[in-house]
């Protein structure tokens, strides 16, 4: 990665009424001085696929490859995306259980996204009054909240 890549802090968080049930995603990026906020949500999903969906949209958001700290407050991504993905992929998409991994189709599209930027992990514990974890919870509800009952998923970008 060269000098000149440009650097995004990203805050993602899920949420879900009910699991499964209704259930949100909301992302933060900064740069610089800018900022971009993204929402969206699903009719019927779980809290870890919309944990999954916030880091895939922010990603999904960037343009060109950048160097990325992205802080969430779920283990599930993290320890994913840290200490179980080799094993899943050495496996063929399998637990240590050799049972199927859940959520496989975000977790191949998460990996896939990964690669094109070099990513520093970092946890945050929710809702301790961290600004851009608590905006980014705030968003994962107003995905909710803006469901279309027509279409089952609406952007709140």
């Amino acid at each position: 990665m060269t000098d000149e890549a440009m650097t995004v802090r990203i805050w993602t968080d899920g949420a879900c009424k009910g699991n499964p049930g209704p259930g949100g995603w909301g992302v933060v990026l900064e740069s610089g001085e800018h900022r971009k906020e993204l929402c969206g949500g699903e009719l019927m999903t779980t809290n870890n696929r919309m944990e999954l969906m916030a880091v895939i949209m922010a990603l999904q958001s960037l343009r060109r490859r950048c160097r990325v700290e992205l802080h969430a407050d779920s283990q599930y991504v993290l320890k994913g995306m840290t200490e179980w993905m080799a094993g899943w992929k050495k496996r063929g998409w399998k637990s240590s259980s050799n049972a199927p991994v859940k959520n496989v189709d975000l977790w191949q599209q998460l990996d896939t996204l990964a690669g094109q930027h070099d990513i520093t992990w970092r946890w945050v514990k929710g809702h301790a009054g961290e600004p851009g974890n608590e905006r980014a919870d705030q968003l994962a509800n107003q995905g909710i909240d803006e469901l279309s009952a027509t279409t089952g998923r609406m952007p709140c970008q």
